[in-house]
């Protein structure tokens, strides 16, 4: 009798795609593009590209970086097609980022490689010579319906986006993956190649194959009971159990679980954690990969102290894992919210977290100037992202001042701050006007769109009307609750084009960032796109100052030297709008911009 074997494979993703794979019916829906309370979808989805390009990142003229995104489960059924046991999520969304690469391919006018389409779809032959047209993906549980063959079949325009949790599921994790390379490769069908190239010969899994369903439902749920994501730290715990003394077991049981917990309970992972607070708290540099971390910590025993003194090793870990975890959520180590912190999630997206270096090496600072920290390291993140500084390279910014700051006082904390972020801004004061002004919204993630409208928009309130618990919380700009008006809205009728003029109709017009305010939701529906006379009026109604004054400023002044006046007579106002009036207010949110991100110090306005 022939023994049933259990096959484990390292794959990358061309190989995992050579063969045909189907999620029964039993399967739980697909949940990586599920909306957060803000009707922002593709959290997960987001991570993993931003995961993948930031190894990517890292690839020479010779050389690349793997990168392994998890195990899957599955079971080879007779008709040669494995059954998805394990692994749905991340497989599902490397199957659409396949999908929506070729399809922003097409749409640049180029031929997708046709190993590209095989990676898609192909047919299968069988021992009688029977050939079958296959999707390499083929969702099979009821809550999918069809909608995967229809990206698959390059119809993502029509699909639809309403309907059961998965459609729109896979839905807003497609358009997330579409968004992330419009805006990551500018529409560059040799970036999207290179890219491609990456993803499909560089990012791994470990396949399972199981003779059954059922080893393969119970290898899942060991998997699942036994946190197979822990398995990245166990070299070091090991490690530190080596050097302990058996009288410290105990201790260093409970604080090794208390770090464990307080990563997870981040949301994040155990080796970017540490990889972060070796780079924080040690001379290592970003040449430290994560794959490196053991090895590294066994040359530099010296230094960490983790072999003479284990226990106070992982205590000081624990320290910085509870740190993180309060950085995660927004909050100071104290655990109180930060507004820097909680303003760079909204900026960078949940996946960006190289600036937790540099909070990590500040935790010794004073509450208040760990909040300017928190400032600071926001708007040189913000202005790095806008002109396009590649995230290797900031990184190497951030460890290098996260090396200064571990021996920076509070007393001369004013001086470390000139010599790291305000110069690192101010060096691309002329660059980061630049970009601003000639801005177009779909040049930018929705999300960091949504950031930048909102932080113009609260600098005038807060200047007008002062702090206090709404007009200081940036969220109360950048919720769902509110839209992201185009003056000049799409789809310009006869009136409208006669109102505005030239460009009414051109997508780079209606697409720049003067033609963009922030207006509440509500407000927004009852004037959908009506002509700027009429808009101004419902303009009026809005509770925020600048939009408000978008064409009548005058009106909304009190006194001479209120502060509201005073804020009023730094917004510029268009009592009527044509494309020349969105070129002056392109460069007037340009001007504000340098402000708001203090790009140069020595002149702006604090």
């Amino acid at each position: 009798m022939t023994e049933q074997n259990i096959v484990s494979q390292d794959v990358n993703l061309k190989r995992l795609f050579q063969d045909f794979y189907r999620v029964p019916s039993y399967q739980r829906e697909y949940v990586w593009g599920e909306q957060d309370g803000r009707g922002e979808g593709g959290e997960q989805v987001d991570e993993y590209l931003t995961d993948i390009f930031n190894e990517y990142q890292n690839a020479t003229s010779d050389s690349a970086p793997e990168y392994f995104i998890g195990t899957i489960v599955v079971c080879r059924e007779n008709d040669e097609v494995f059954d998805l046991i394990d692994g749905q999520q991340r497989t599902t969304t490397s199957y659409l980022t396949v999908c929506a690469l070729r399809d922003a391919l097409t749409e640049l006018g180029e031929t997708p490689p046709e190993e590209m389409k095989n990676q898609i779809a192909s047919t299968s032959v069988d021992w009688q010579g029977e050939i079958t047209a296959r999707y390499r993906l083929d969702l099979q549980y009821e809550d999918a319906a069809d909608i995967l063959s229809q990206y698959a079949d390059g119809q993502a325009a029509t699909a639809a986006r309403n309907g059961t949790r998965s459609i729109r599921n896979i839905g807003n994790a497609y358009d997330t993956i579409r968004e992330f390379i419009r805006t990551t490769f500018k529409d560059e069908p040799k970036e999207i190649r290179r890219f491609y190239g990456y993803l499909t010969n560089k990012v791994k899994v470990i396949r399972i194959e199981t003779p059954t369903i059922t080893k393969a439902l119970k290898i899942f749920e060991t998997i699942n009971d036994r946190g197979v994501g822990l398995d990245s730290m166990d070299l070091l715990k090991n490690l530190l159990f080596i050097h302990a003394r058996p009288a410290e077991f105990d201790r260093l049981k409970n604080t090794w679980k208390s770090v464990t917990d307080a990563i997870y309970r981040s949301g994040d992972k155990p080796l970017r954690f540490l990889r972060y607070y070796l780079l924080a708290m040690f001379d290592a540099d970003t040449t430290l990969r994560e794959d490196l971390i053991y090895d590294w910590l066994q040359r530099h025993s010296t230094e960490t102290k983790h072999a003479a003194d284990p226990v106070g090793f992982a205590r000081k870990l624990l320290d910085a894992a509870e740190a993180y975890e309060k950085f995660s959520h927004g909050r100071n180590g104290n655990g109180e919210a930060e507004a820097g912190i909680e303003n760079t999630r909204a900026l960078g997206g949940k996946s960006i977290k190289q600036h937790f270096i540099i909070l990590l090496a500040g935790r010794h600072l004073s509450k208040s100037n760990f909040a300017r920290l928190a400032t600071e390291v926001e708007k040189t993140l913000f202005v790095w992202l806008i002109v396009g500084v590649a995230g290797k390279e900031y990184e190497r910014m951030i460890v290098d001042a996260a090396h200064q700051l571990r021996e920076v006082s509070d007393e001369n904390f004013d001086d470390f701050l000139r010599s790291t972020f305000i110069r690192y801004r101010s060096e691309l004061h002329d660059r980061f006007h630049n970009t601003l002004q000639n801005l177009r919204a779909y040049e930018l993630r929705q999300f960091r769109l949504r950031y930048l409208l909102a932080k113009i928009t609260q600098h005038f309130d807060l200047a007008a009307y002062g702090p206090s618990t709404v007009r200081s919380t940036l969220s109360d700009y950048s919720s769902g609750g509110n839209d992201i008006e185009h003056i000049l809205p799409y789809g310009a009728d006869a009136a409208i084009v006669n109102e505005f003029g030239e460009g009414a109709q051109d997508v780079r017009v209606t697409q720049r960032i003067g033609n963009l305010l922030l207006l509440e939701k509500a407000i927004n529906r009852s004037i959908g796109n009506k002509q700027y006379a009429t808009k101004l009026l419902t303009y009026q109604q809005s509770k925020f100052l600048l939009t408000r004054c978008q064409a009548f400023g005058e009106a909304q002044k009190i006194g001479v030297a209120d502060s509201i006046t005073k804020a009023i007579d730094k917004i510029v106002s268009f009592p009527t709008w044509d494309k020349e009036a969105v070129e002056a207010r392109s460069l007037f949110l340009a001007n504000v911009g340098t402000v708001v991100w203090d790009t140069a110090p020595s002149t702006s306005a604090k």
